[in-house]
């Protein structure tokens, strides 16, 4: 029996913004987000940050069915995870969190300024915090990271060495002026002239 064959190449599809309903339900069904956007607990010491932007698609406009996720270490640069032997186990701070676009393409993550960890070789990696990010359209979900701007130890990380100085700001975020508790800005670009780096994982 023979098939029809489509004229040209067509592009693959994802399910769309179901995942809203099992991953990002931000209060709008009978039960509790699993992770959410707020990574603080009680007993999390460090500073308090909140890192906020927009999703772009590669025509600029804001792209309002993203999922974000994000990891990072404590402030002490240590991770929840049963492979990190410096890690405190009796810490509430999971170090995970996700979150899904606005009807402006926004997002936001109120969590605390990670830490220096070290990188497979021992040497010491800037505070980051690992971005995933997951859209309609896209079979593999994308990594990046976030770094945070006016930080010293920028210039030595290994792996934002890794990128063209002329590309490395788009893993930066930016301090925004005002009180309380700092507001850094990260806009992720997922094409275009201003596309963000990702890596292959």
């Amino acid at each position: 029996m023979s098939q029809a064959k489509p004229d040209g190449v067509t592009p693959s599809q994802t399910v769309g913004p179901y995942f809203a309903y099992g991953l990002t339900p931000n209060g709008k069904y009978d039960w509790n987000d699993a992770f959410n956007n707020n990574l603080l607990t009680p007993d999390t010491s460090g500073e308090r940050i909140r890192v906020e932007g927009t999703v772009f698609d590669g025509d600029g406009v804001p792209v309002v069915d993203c999922m974000l996720e994000i990891w990072q270490a404590d402030a002490q640069g240590r991770f929840s995870d049963p492979q990190d032997k410096r890690a405190l186990p009796n810490t509430s701070f999971k170090g995970f969190g996700r979150i899904g676009t606005d009807a402006k393409g926004g997002y936001a993550f109120d969590t605390i300024k990670p830490g220096v960890v070290p990188d497979p070789d021992g040497k010491p990696q800037a505070p980051h915090i690992v971005l995933a990010v997951f859209a309609r359209g896209m079979l593999l979900h994308l990594y990046s990271r976030i770094y945070f701007g006016g930080e010293a130890a920028n210039a030595a990380d290994p792996v934002l060495a890794l990128v063209p100085a002329e590309r490395r700001s788009t893993l930066i975020a930016t301090r925004q002026s005002g009180s309380g508790n700092a507001v850094y800005r990260f806009d992720v670009h997922l094409q275009g002239d201003n596309e963000t780096v990702f890596f292959d994982v």
